[in-house]
Formats: C-alpha cells, sequence, structure tokens
C-alpha cells in the first residue's frame, strides 16, 4: 500500500485514538458507574440544559447520534432511573427528557472517575500540551 495524504493519516490517527480513548474510559464507567461513555454525555448534556431538561431530537444532535438511536439508549437509562421522560406542554409530538436526582447523582460520580481517567490517558501532555489540543479540537470544529 502506498503512503497516505498525511491529511487522511491525521484524520485516521484521530479516529484510531479517539476508539481507544473511548474503549478505556468505557471500560472505567462501565465498571464503577453502570455506564458507558455516551450515557455519561447524555447526562451531561442534561446537567447543562436549561431546568436539566431537554429535546430527544436536540440531545441525539448534542451528542452526535440518530433520534431512533438516542431513544433506544434513555429505554434502559430510564428504566434504572436515571432519566425521565416528559410531555412537552406546548406540543404533545415532542418528546423531553430529563434528569433525574439519581442520575444527576451517577453523574456527579462518574465524573470524578473521568477526570481522573483523563489525568491518566493524558499524563504524558503537559498544560500547554493540552491546551494545544483543545485548540486543534476547536479548529476543526469551527467548519
Amino acid at each position: 500500500m502506498r503512503k497516505l495524504p498525511q491529511h487522511t493519516d491525521a484524520v485516521i490517527q484521530l479516529w484510531m485514538n479517539s476508539t481507544s480513548i473511548f474503549r478505556k474510559i468505557d471500560a472505567s464507567l462501565g465498571a464503577i458507574h453502570g455506564i458507558g461513555f455516551t450515557e455519561y454525555m447524555v447526562l451531561f448534556h442534561l446537567m447543562k440544559a436549561p431546568n436539566k431538561t431537554q429535546r430527544r431530537i436536540d440531545l441525539a444532535d448534542s451528542i452526535g447520534r440518530t433520534a431512533s438511536g438516542v431513544t433506544r439508549m434513555l429505554t434502559p437509562m430510564e428504566k434504572i432511573g436515571l432519566v425521565k421522560k416528559e410531555n412537552n406542554p406546548r406540543d404533545a409530538r415532542v418528546s423531553l427528557v430529563k434528569i433525574t436526582t439519581a442520575g444527576e447523582e451517577i453523574f456527579r460520580d462518574a465524573s470524578t472517575t473521568l477526570n481522573e481517567k483523563s489525568k491518566h490517558l493524558l499524563r504524558r501532555i503537559d498544560s500547554s500540551g493540552i491546551n494545544d489540543l483543545l485548540n486543534i479540537f476547536n479548529s476543526i470544529n469551527e467548519e
């Protein structure tokens, strides 16, 4: 196989490394808190939302999933009491999701675990390097 163009190689390496990182984070969050990183991101976005409530479609956009994918993911989260469905008083066709008190507690505990795991995963990068990395990611997302 011939050598890949530099930009293509960079995108492939980004994907490979992010997959490895998320696998490690999933394992830590799952073993300790019973949720994966995607579920954590659902709770993260609900915690930031006004009234800790978000439309399903907006939640799907926030975490980069389809609306049906989010619906499938929310069902077990609802069964274990992390989130609950709410009716939209303005539009019965719109489904709302709200984080529960138990979900808030899991989120806070999982945030501590995520912070520690993140420190470990990025331990070889100093503060300046992390800032550079964040700037790179922000510049990619400006499109």
